[in-house]
């Protein structure tokens, strides 16, 4: 299996990925930037430093010098790239992957990031290739702290705090190495989880996501009264909620909330970007606020596409990414300016997040729901024969059917050999109904 994904490189370090093959990737990065200069910053992962190295000696021997961050989340690579108005970055992370995994995050200027589509494959060609490689002269190294910065880059997404008791699970990953400048501009009182970066994540995975993985930080709402608990991701760039009442609160309903902030600190009106898994509410509570919404592919690097080609001010997807227009140039995902946003809105309106969240859970949602199939394009092709005629359907991103009183997408993984169900309808009984006739047509291409 390549190293090569659809928006990284990630592989277990050292049986897929070693030094020898960061160091050839990072010349052939250097080489396809054209780059004189570009930052480079590391997680907390054992294998993080030696990489680290190799990567920095890829990048100088092909003759660009490096900014070496060192210990920062992706989001503050993105941040610093910008800051530095350097050619790109390369982030050393494996992001929520378990602590044998690692991994490198491409982003070019303007930290756009570098995908399948978009030059991770010229980048693969250049690296198999190293023979191809000649040697010039060397780049340099210098340090940069971009901590600061970033504190006063992240509160862009907000302006307002509220005085709450908060807690914060930060997975042992690197959100905290912002937290930690962040916290004492906020009028807060927080309880702490996991804020040591720690690569081996000795506490639980630091992926937000799967809902053990938040027992952690609902404890603690529950048991010190929180107001907000915040769970983040391995690399920061994720993050998740839970209310007051100790209830997880799913991304799309999120950014339903954070519209009407978001369209506000952008002259009032705009677009707004969901993915196309997120509840109908999502886009209903857009339009309330006076946005507009507009449907969109899964996936960091389209997101971020399609912002910068339409405009639009912000955007949610259902992993718990959230996109900011930081700057005309500069737009991004950053769990910390999705933590600062909810606060904003938490200090607009007074009212308990439970509150806020309550009418937007008006639909029943099946969660994602994965399954291996034998046959992915002939399974979607079935489901679309299932339903022509009768529903709306697109193929923006695997296959979506839409009733006037339920929907679902079916769509391949990008990470994974598996399909992925996401399933919305009325009432609980009508989702459970529905999902369990979509489930039995995926297993008849079951492998």
């Amino acid at each position: 299996m390549s190293i090569f994904k659809a928006y990284d490189v990630r592989g277990v370090v050292p049986d897929e990925l070693g030094a020898d093959d960061v160091y050839r990737i990072g010349r052939a990065v250097a080489r396809w930037l054209a780059a004189t200069e570009l930052a480079v910053g590391r997680d907390a992962r054992r294998s993080s430093p030696e990489l680290a190295d190799a990567l920095l000696r890829g990048i100088n021997d092909e003759g660009v010098s490096v900014v070496d961050l060192g210990l920062v989340s992706t989001p503050m690579l993105y941040f610093a790239v910008e800051e530095l108005a350097l050619a790109g970055g390369v982030m050393i992370t494996a992001s929520h992957n378990p602590g044998q995994y690692n991994g490198l995050k491409i982003c070019r200027e303007h930290a756009i990031p570098v995908g399948g589509d978009s030059g991770l494959q010229e980048i693969e060609r250049l690296a198999s290739a190293a023979h191809g490689l000649a040697r010039t002269q060397r780049g340099s190294v210098r340090s940069a702290d971009v901590r600061d910065g970033y504190v006063r880059h992240v509160l862009s997404a907000g302006g307002r705090c509220p005085r709450l008791r908060v807690a914060i699970d930060c997975g042992n990953g690197m959100s905290s190495v912002g937290l930690e400048r962040l916290l004492p501009e906020l009028p807060l009182e927080v309880e702490r989880l996991y804020f040591e970066p720690d690569g081996s994540f000795p506490n639980h995975e630091a992926d937000p996501l799967k809902r053990e993985n938040l027992d952690d930080l609902i404890a603690a709402v529950k048991r010190g009264g929180a107001q907000l608990g915040i769970a983040f991701d391995g690399d920061g760039d994720r993050a998740m909620f839970v209310d007051d009442a100790g209830e997880p609160i799913t991304a799309d309903l999120i950014t339903g909330l954070l519209a009407a902030s978001q369209l506000r600190r952008h002259g009032g009106r705009g677009l707004i970007l969901y993915d196309l898994r997120s509840s109908r509410a999502t886009a209903e509570a857009i339009v309330e606020a006076g946005g507009t919404p507009e449907m969109c592919r899964v996936g960091h690097a389209f997101i971020k596409a399609q912002m910068r080609e339409s405009g639009a001010v912000f955007a949610g997807e259902l992993s718990g990414h959230f996109y900011f227009r930081f700057s005309p140039t500069l737009v991004h995902d950053d769990g910390t300016a999705a933590f600062v946003a909810l606060l904003d809105v938490l200090a607009e309106t007074g009212k308990p997040l439970s509150d806020l969240v309550r009418p937007l859970r008006r639909y029943a949602a099946s969660g994602e729901i994965n399954r291996r199939v034998a046959d992915t394009p002939g399974l979607l092709a079935a489901l679309e024969a299932d339903h022509a005629g009768k529903a709306e359907i697109s193929r923006l991103d695997g296959l979506l059917v839409r009733y006037p009183d339920w929907w679902f997408n079916v769509r391949a993984s990008n990470t994974e050999p598996v399909v992925r169900l996401n399933l919305e309808a009325a009432d609980d009984a009508a989702m459970r109904a529905r999902r369990d006739a979509v489930l039995a047509r995926i297993a008849q291409f079951s492998q």
